[in-house]
């Protein structure tokens, strides 16, 4: 790594509950627009301190004995950073804070790890990884930093020091001071399990502390609409055209499964015409970047025609025009209300209904389902068909009938006997 910036800087900083001039002496270490604080334990006048030179003022001996110590710990960083740079490592702030607070240069540490990790993603982000998994990762890498600090009131450990109670620890720190679900605990988790693992494969750890540690999510019921509540949405007529406009683009993707930011990024380049001769949407769902491609049903049809000539789809090339996502939910409440739906709507429930009123319950096999949503294993579809009841009720009575059929048959198969 070249090296575009590197400071040195010494400042004060306020103490806790104090009133006097005293300040906490503090260093401040920079690489390349990274920066670490290191406290130097001690404290000095904020009078006697010249800010811009980040030194004592003055003549007298104690002034003159700091100065010197901040002089010396300049010559160590200084020193490190020469010692870095002749084995050929990369010059970076933790590493020039390990070598100053003696700690072993052969140890590997847990956030420096995890930030490699996400440079590493980041730079692949669009070949390899959706942005919105680099960003659940950055927000891990935020939690695991903040727990760190919580539990072992350190701004790093290292990675050996890994095991069964740091994990433990972790879910309940979610838990009881995040408030996390258990179900998002378990992703946060999974996310440092990725990390740990690798750890374990380039021989950084010596066992994985999540080897008798369960990661299982609990099964969330998924909310669909009815047919009812589909048709009395569809139908209604509202007071406000935007209203009307969100109600149009919730509608349009209960009748695709795109989620709202699919919906937003859809092209009208990105509407084909298949191998059918009809009309069929192919794009890429940005959370996987898993192709999804469908024909397009009669209704999501009539909208697309409904909104081709908007000024908005006239200047961005879109499909349809997509508000934010805060107002669109906004205006999603409001159209709840007004159509006397007590189910909350949003894009996953629009979703939802696509999987299981439109496709599965009209009797669309899963493995098409699936195809069509996007998903990478079918395992992803299946708890869209658990929750049709109704569609079981249906095939149970047909079986009763056929079962009925025989039951008949064969009575009348029986000849009474003769006296």
């Amino acid at each position: 790594m070249i090296e575009k910036t590197f400071r040195i800087t010494f400042f004060l900083k306020s103490r806790k509950n104090s009133s006097d001039e005293l300040r906490h002496l503090f260093l401040r270490l920079t690489v390349n627009g990274e920066s670490r604080e290191i406290s130097t334990k001690l404290d000095w006048s904020k009078k006697r301190w010249n800010t811009k030179a980040g030194m004592a003022t003055g003549n007298k001996e104690d002034a003159l004995r700091l100065n010197a110590y901040l002089d010396s710990i300049r010559v160590k960083i200084m020193t490190a950073r020469l010692k870095l740079m002749e084995k050929g490592q990369d010059v970076t702030v933790d590493a020039l804070r390990r070598i100053l607070l003696g700690e072993s240069e052969e140890n590997q540490y847990l956030l420096e790890i995890f930030r490699k990790h996400n440079e590493h993603m980041e730079s692949l982000v669009g070949s390899e990884f959706a942005p919105g998994t680099l960003q659940r990762y950055k927000t891990s890498f935020d939690h695991t930093q903040a727990y760190i600090q919580w539990k072992y009131g350190k701004a790093d450990i290292e990675i050996r020091k890994l095991n069964y109670e740091f994990i433990s620890d972790y879910e309940y720190w979610f838990k009881s001071v995040r408030k996390c679900s258990h179900n998002t605990t378990v992703k946060y988790l999974a996310n440092m399990k990725k990390i740990v693992l690798d750890c374990v494969r380039k021989g950084w750890l010596a066992r994985d502390p999540f080897m008798n540690y369960k990661l299982a999510k609990k099964e969330v019921h998924r909310e669909a609409l009815t047919e009812d509540e589909l048709q009395r949405i569809a139908k209604k007529v509202f007071p406000t055209d935007r209203l009307n406009q969100i109600r149009d683009i919730f509608i349009f993707s209960c009748y695709t499964g795109l989620a709202y930011i699919d919906v937003r990024n859809l092209k009208k380049e990105q509407i084909i015409t298949g191998i059918d001769g009809e009309k069929w949407l192919m794009t890429q769902r940005q959370k996987t970047q898993s192709p999804t491609r469908l024909p397009l049903l009669p209704e999501a049809l009539r909208i697309i025609k409904k909104y081709s000539d908007h000024p908005a789809i006239e200047i961005t090339d879109k499909v349809l025009p997509t508000p934010s996502n805060q107002k669109t939910n906004a205006y999603l409440k409001e159209i709840a209300d007004l159509c006397g739906i007590r189910k909350e709507l949003t894009f996953h429930i629009a979703r939802h209904t696509f999987a299981t009123t439109i496709t599965l319950a009209n009797g669309v096999p899963l493995e098409t389902v699936s195809k069509m949503l996007g998903h990478k294993s079918l395992a992803q579809t299946q708890h869209y068909a658990k929750i049709l009841d109704h569609k079981v009720s249906e095939e149970m009575k047909a079986l009763k009938e056929i079962l009925n059929s025989k039951s008949n048959k064969s009575s009348k198969g029986i000849r009474k006997p003769r006296f």
